[in-house]
């Protein structure tokens, strides 16, 4: 029983175990307090800032980062890459929880949050982006619990409804591209209503389609991040090779590497489009350069020589440099670069707790997908469905 306690105190006190519950320990009554005193008491919102980190990291940056779910199910349901099988139910799950901690999310920055369901159920603003977002987000939610339902039912040992859930997939892979491809751009749409807030650089007619194009490469470098630290945690559940997942890292980075390119043309059309030259060589200018080239032109020319020379640690390297840049660009358009002609003093600083409940939230999300993970066939094929994927 020592032996047995004290494997158990072993497993238990990793390093990651201590520090999730650290940011646990103080991000719930965190928690508590955001929801019984509301925004003013854990927040430095105010009504000229009423969009903060909340809204830039959990809510636009997430579903940017979640968007690896309808990427590789479209390569490979729609557009046959069956190579990439293997790495479509991790991404399908990071997915489906990054959606749903959005919602999550969602829920912290909303003054009332229980007023959440009235666009879906009782007030129908259909001339509102906000509406067409909600409405999408929702929908595509479920879309992503229907596309990862077979584990669950493999798990569950339900046979006849696992054969009923893959004969959805198809439809549904169909449906959740839609769906992406809609409310992704809408998430850009919404700051087409502030044109006089969002510094001229980071605002464009084609504001939509940036956002739409950068969530594809966000997808991409998130399945790229995501199957590393997978095969290094949980190298035991991990079927495929060394040398398979190698040609499958090559491969998405060398699709990354073609979608930065095409996002580091549109980004400067835009700039063009507006004739906002002189700007660049402003303090916000030299930033939107150090975006743009750093974590756009500088991951795509990376991409290139790693799948060129057959490297894939530095692919994977260069999808955490461009997950980064993802989250860069969102609180730039969201925070940085919004409401950028107030004063200094009047301009918004997220407090500590903002951050420490974002953690928090990020923290839950990886303990969910560890159970998952742990449990379910996801990274590997249940034995009773071998080649049945």
């Amino acid at each position: 029983m020592t032996q047995d306690s004290a494997h158990l105190r072993k497993r238990l006190l990793t390093p990651f175990n201590v520090v999730a519950a650290i940011i646990l320990l103080v991000g719930i009554p965190l928690t508590i307090l955001r929801f019984t005193k509301g925004l003013a008491a854990t927040t430095n919102l105010d009504h000229t800032n009423p969009w903060g980190f909340w809204i830039g990291f959990d809510v636009l940056s997430g579903v940017a980062l979640a968007a690896g779910g309808y990427v590789t199910a479209a390569a490979v349901h729609l557009f046959g890459m069956k190579e990439y099988k293997p790495v479509v139910r991790p991404a399908v799950l990071t997915g489906f929880l990054g959606y749903f901690f959005v919602v999550v999310g969602l829920c912290f920055d909303l003054g009332r949050p229980w007023r959440l369901p009235y666009p879906i159920f009782v007030s129908f603003g259909v001339t509102s982006v906000l509406f067409l977002v909600g409405w999408h987000v929702l929908l595509y939610l479920t879309t992503q619990f229907v596309e990862f339902s077979p584990a669950v039912l493999e798990w569950l040992g339900a046979k006849r409804w696992r054969k009923f859930a893959v004969s959805m997939t198809l439809g549904a892979t169909i449906f959740g591209v839609i769906l992406s491809t809609l409310h992704q751009s809408a998430l850009g749409a919404l700051f087409l209503m502030a044109p006089t807030k969002l510094h001229p650089l980071w605002y464009s007619p084609f504001i939509p389609l940036f956002f739409f194009v950068s969530s594809i490469v966000a997808g991409l470098s998130m399945v790229i991040f995501e199957g590393t630290l997978s095969h290094r945690v949980f190298s035991d559940q991990v079927e495929i090779s060394h040398e398979q997942f190698d040609r499958i890292t090559l491969g998405l980075g060398k699709g990354a590497a073609v979608v930065l390119a095409t996002y580091f043309c549109i980004k400067f059309i835009g700039v063009a489009h507006g004739d906002h030259w002189d700007r660049l060589g402003t303090p916000l200018g030299l930033w939107f350069l150090v975006e743009v080239l750093g974590f756009v032109l500088l991951p795509c020319i990376l991409f290139v020589v790693a799948v060129r020379e057959k490297k894939p640690t530095m692919v994977r390297w260069t999808a955490f440099l461009t997950v980064v840049g993802i989250v860069v660009n969102r609180l730039n358009v969201s925070m940085i670069a919004f409401n950028w002609q107030l004063p200094a003093e009047q301009r918004y600083i997220p407090s500590w707790m903002e951050f420490w409940i974002s953690a928090t939230l990020v923290t839950t999300l990886i303990l969910i997908f560890r159970w998952i993970v742990q449990r379910m066939p996801v990274l590997h094929e249940h034995p009773d469905f071998k080649g049945a994927h």
